[in-house]
């Protein structure tokens, strides 16, 4: 019973920490459209520091090794409250939009 309270709990964790990130590469070009530049690059920065500790863990969250040790299963959502499918993207989804989001940001910051 412990292990299932503390995998529930990293799972909830990551995902709420998931969701905060995912919002900050969405409110990266918003900001930007809104001429928000400093909160743009704030929430770049924010972003940028999650990225190094990804890559600084062989490209997974922290938290994937941690709620490892409560469970065998290691399908890609394991360890996080998102879709299977969610999940098996995740880098590739939202590295796109953080690329794409800093593009603009930076084109609109340009032109101001």
């Amino acid at each position: 019973m412990r292990a299932h309270f503390a995998l529930t709990s990293i799972k909830l964790l990551h995902t709420l920490i998931w969701a905060f990130f995912a919002g900050c590469i969405v409110a990266i070009p918003a900001a930007a459209l809104a001429g928000r530049f400093g909160w743009a690059a704030a929430l770049s920065a924010i972003v940028s520091l999650e990225c190094a500790v990804v890559a600084a863990n062989r490209m997974q969250c922290p938290l994937t090794n941690w709620a490892a040790r409560y469970t065998e299963e290691r399908t890609d959502n394991f360890d996080i409250y998102l879709p299977l499918w969610l999940a098996r993207y995740n880098q590739r989804i939202f590295g796109t939009l953080y690329v794409l989001g800093m593009a603009a940001a930076l084109g609109l910051w340009l032109a101001a």
